[in-house]
């Protein structure tokens, strides 16, 4: 089976400093893979160089197709998009704007269709359908930024540390959710503080330390791991 996503000895830089080194991983369809590790350890640096939004040198290919020189647009209309770590909502505009604009490339017919799936799936999101983005509480601001990404229907969503600054209530919500949309068939590139939960949702899952991977193999695998159980579940 054709990887997804497929990363192979990348390297992204900032001026002289490597902050990804000779990363490879990959995403399979139908997978939750999460990339963990401290802050500093390259992993939004990573997704941004999935996305286009950084130059990579090195391996980039989704559904096995070189992507490494497409732009960002390309890159979303072929299925691949990116959840940002602060959201990026457009605050002055109404929920239901925010995500017709990220399926402004879809056909009118289907945008609608879509539209009313992601209320269905985030019917907080529908109740507050006419109020401003910037006047949404930090769990529905997170809600509205994976709903206007699936606007423009994904087959990977990358999402960059969905449950920083969240209530564990509202955390455990989002992550049901991530596990709903691979239920839907959504792949799932997820990057995240919180090992914890990320490893409890993930299917596999790759140890980022200063711009490398460390470990990789079977979320519950590294679950179990002491050297993981020690530096990021807290446990000795």
């Amino acid at each position: 089976m054709t990887a997804l996503l497929d990363i192979e000895n990348v390297f992204v830089r900032y001026g002289q400093v490597n902050a990804v080194r000779s990363l490879s991983l990959h995403v399979e369809p139908g997978e939750i893979v999460t990339v963990i590790g401290a802050n500093g350890a390259g992993k939004s640096t990573l997704l941004n160089a999935a996305m286009g939004l950084l130059h990579a040198d090195g391996g980039l290919r989704f559904d096995g197709a070189d992507i490494s020189s497409w732009g960002i647009e390309r890159r979303v209309e072929s299925g691949l998009c990116l959840v940002p770590e602060k959201r990026e909502l457009f605050g002055a505009m109404s929920v239901a704007d925010n995500l017709i604009l990220g399926g402004f490339r879809v056909e009118p017919t289907e945008r609608t269709r879509i539209l009313a799936s992601v209320y269905e799936r985030f019917p907080r999101l529908a109740e507050r359908r006419k109020q401003l983005a910037a006047t949404l509480s930090g769990g529905e601001r997170q809600m509205l930024a994976m709903g206007r990404a699936l606007m423009s229907k994904p087959r990977l969503l990358m999402l960059d540390e969905p449950s920083l600054g969240l209530a564990p209530r509202i955390v455990a919500d989002i992550f049901d959710i991530v596990r709903k949309l691979r239920e839907a068939g959504v792949s799932i590139l997820l990057v995240e503080q919180n090992a914890r939960a990320a490893l409890n949702v993930a299917d596999r899952a790759y140890v980022m330390e200063l711009g490398e991977v460390i470990l990789s193999g079977g979320a519950q695998q590294l679950a179990s791991d002491p050297r993981v159980a020690a530096s990021y579940l807290g446990l000795h």
